[in-house]
């Protein structure tokens, strides 16, 4: 674990019950982040992840909300800023796969790909960055996917959703630097998580050849470096795309 300490910092994680999200959640609490742990539909895998922070010390409420409707997004925000001055930092992590080759995909599958894994890290952001310029800034770390950089077949509204996270991530680290917020996203490539459960025996084991390290990465190793980019130890990253990937795609 990073010797972090984040303590009396406010923190929210899109999709934060489960993967790379809850692991997430689980390092900013120990660090000593109140926590905000935003669901859609798992209940209960949210209010466990909130239980183990507080069973290890820590702070944290679960948060219902569609980070890609504006107006749930609105409410959100209303609530977490009436019961703190300002948020300090924002993991976009919510995201979704909804897979189909390009000419069989529908128009409703293309719309729920963007928003999902686009369109609501630009809801969350534009609702809470202009709480953290007012107080002094914060940090903003966005989930991407090595798909944005180098494409999936089957995939076109997940890579093309990743590779606009990039470019958002680094339009708001050119707009609001001067004021103090730094946005820099992840770009994992093949991580252990549900979104990756389904593969395929013989696709995974294509997919293992391509990877120098040669096994596939695990939630906390991706989670480990939001929170280091959140932190003050990366006071000097800003507009980065950090890849982590077993040496999968060496961008």
């Amino acid at each position: 674990m990073l010797n972090i300490d984040f303590s009396s910092k406010v923190a929210l994680v899109t999709g934060g019950s489960r993967g790379i999200g809850a692991e997430t959640c689980r390092i900013l609490g120990r660090a000593g982040a109140h926590v905000y742990i935003n669901y859609r539909s798992s209940e209960s895998e949210a209010a466990a992840v909130a239980e183990g922070i507080a069973a290890s010390g820590g702070e944290a409420d679960v948060i219902r909300f569609d980070a890609s409707n504006s107006a749930d997004v609105v409410r959100a925000a209303e609530t977490i800023l009436s019961k703190h001055d300002t948020i300090d930092f924002i993991v976009n992590n919510a995201g979704k796969r909804v897979d189909n080759l390009l000419f069989r995909m529908k128009d409703e599958e293309w719309r729920e790909g963007i928003d999902v894994n686009l369109t609501s890290a630009f809801f969350v952001t534009r609702e809470f960055v202009r709480a953290m310029a007012k107080t002094g800034g914060g940090a903003i770390v966005n989930v991407a996917s090595v798909a944005g950089f180098v494409g999936s077949a089957g995939q076109a509204n997940y890579s093309a959703a990743k590779a606009g996270l990039v470019a958002l991530t680094k339009s708001v680290a050119r707009e609001y630097a001067t004021r103090g917020v730094r946005a820099n996203c992840v770009v994992p490539g093949i991580i252990k998580t549900d979104m990756t459960s389904d593969l395929k025996p013989e696709y995974e084991k294509a997919l293992l050849e391509q990877i120098p390290l040669g096994r596939f990465g695990e939630p906390a190793e991706v989670a480990s470096v939001i929170v280091f980019l959140l932190s003050d130890l990366a006071s000097y990253i800003n507009g980065a795309a950090v890849h982590i990937n077993g040496g999968g795609a060496m961008l």
